[in-house]
């Protein structure tokens, strides 16, 4: 990317974000006059207005909006484009940035930090944890590279592999008469108190259950939120509710009188997704995958994978 590339791409963010040129200039280190020059210079290049302006105010218009997204990716990948060719002459780790949703199965997570790749001795898995709405988010704007997400929305810039399928489940009281059953349905726990988490942390995901259990025409008494599994354990320990898990929140849950079932319901099931810009051409994201998929797929047990549901 030329200097001067650089510097038109970054007046346009500078003016995107604080609309108006004195701060946009001072943001950028460069008088007022040359950030107004760039702009005129960069929308000359693309032919055609970037901005709406008037005397009292500026607005990006929908070409200014497509422009600015882009070239944040731009100099993103530019930037990380030097970091990896400097990591690679001083002999240092190149980081790949990876997100997860909390609600991933430990045994995916475990799996991918495990990749080595032989062509990238020196490659770093960098994990972060977020939820799958905000992972998406950030994979479009490129501070991710690569994200494994539950139900994840889903968008004609990205791509996506589906790498598990897996039931929900159903935690209670050990002393519960749901505990005598080997798995439960939604009829099982009509009219009983719920434990979900925030529609907030997942939308789709939230309305997928409470889809599923009207088709059954079943209703709770009461719903009770959460952030967090643990915040559900003293209510389903007494008995007072059943709380709907994932697995990982199963594993934390089973313990000190509260079990697990699978919830048998074939029309409601976890799908956990790699997501990646389907713009992305990195030949390691290319060999992280292929190697997850096939680490995975070489692990004839997982979905026979044990969880503690003694009785």
């Amino acid at each position: 990317m030329l200097r001067n590339e650089t510097k038109l791409m970054e007046s346009a963010i500078a003016l995107a974000e604080e609309l108006h040129y004195q701060r946009a200039a001072r943001k950028v280190r460069i008088s007022q006059p040359m950030l107004t020059k760039n702009i005129q210079d960069l929308e000359t290049i693309v032919g055609g207005p970037l901005f709406i302006r008037n005397r009292k105010s500026v607005l990006l218009n929908d070409a200014g909006r497509a422009y600015v997204q882009q070239a944040r990716l731009s100099l993103l990948y530019s930037e990380r484009a030097v970091q990896a060719a400097r990591a690679v002459m001083q002999d240092v780790d190149v980081p790949f940035h990876i997100g997860r949703s909390p609600y991933t199965d430990p045994f995916l997570t475990s799996t991918l930090m495990s990749i080595h790749l032989p062509l990238y001795p020196k490659l770093r898995i960098e994990l972060a944890s977020q939820y799958s709405v905000d992972l998406v988010h950030d994979l479009l704007d490129g501070t991710l590279d690569l994200a494994i997400a539950n139900e994840p929305p889903e968008s004609p810039l990205l791509t996506q592999i589906q790498i598990a399928d897996t039931p929900f489940y159903i935690a209670m009281a050990r002393r519960d008469a749901l505990a005598e059953k080997p798995e439960v349905t939604f009829a099982d726990v009509n009219g009983r108190r719920w434990i979900l988490f925030e529609r907030r942390l997942h939308p789709p995901l939230y309305d997928l259950i409470l889809e599923a259990a009207e088709r059954r025409n079943v209703r709770p008494g009461r719903i009770q939120h959460v952030t967090a599994p643990e915040e559900a354990f003293p209510f389903v320990a007494d008995r007072s509710a059943v709380a709907f898990l994932v697995k990982a929140g199963a594993l934390l849950m089973a313990r000190n009188g509260v079990t697990i079932r699978p919830l048998a319901e074939h029309n409601l099931r976890l799908r956990t997704f790699l997501v990646s810009r389907a713009d992305n051409d990195s030949k390691i994201a290319s060999e992280i995958v292929r190697t997850f998929v096939r680490k995975t797929s070489e692990v004839s047990t997982y979905k026979q994978l044990p969880l503690p549901i003694s009785a």
